[in-house]
């Protein structure tokens, strides 16, 4: 049985999840990272838009869509702190979708305001999550 860690994800307003798991895997700026139980101490940049995995020490599989922040480990815990995160289970897909095909529309007829940009990324990252997620139902 594979060592477990401590993970917290965290949002700008809220604790999302924390637990024990055996596997937490994110998209960074630099690419995919995979972390274990005593993985060598970083920090590294959270890619916008994109969907965090946590394997729980239980058996479960928590996917997270996330937009930018920071992932920090150490030796017995790691954290990702992102200013969006969200569990894929209180995804409304079909909400996600119709706000991507929208906020796509606004961005080819040229609004690249902070916030479109925002609201775009995120829900790009829901809609990356739930499919996800739809695709390996087992998943919680």
């Amino acid at each position: 049985m594979a060592e477990s860690f401590w993970v917290e994800v965290v949002a700008a307003d809220a604790l999302v999840w924390e637990g024990e798991a055996t596997v937490l895997n994110a998209t960074t700026t630099e690419g995919e990272i995979g972390i274990l139980a005593h993985h060598v101490p970083i920090i590294a940049t959270l890619a916008p838009g994109s969907t965090a995995e946590v394997l729980t020490s239980d058996g479960n599989r928590l996917l997270t869509a996330v937009d930018g922040g920071f992932l920090a480990v150490s030796l017995t815990r790691a954290a990702i702190i992102s200013p969006y995160a969200q569990l894929a289970d209180g995804i409304d897909i079909d909400q996600a979708r119709s706000d991507l095909r929208s906020l796509q529309a606004k961005r080819e007829q040229g609004d690249n305001s902070a916030e479109t940009e925002m609201a775009y990324r995120r829900a790009l990252a829901q809609v990356k999550t739930a499919d996800r997620l739809e695709a390996h139902p087992s998943s919680h």
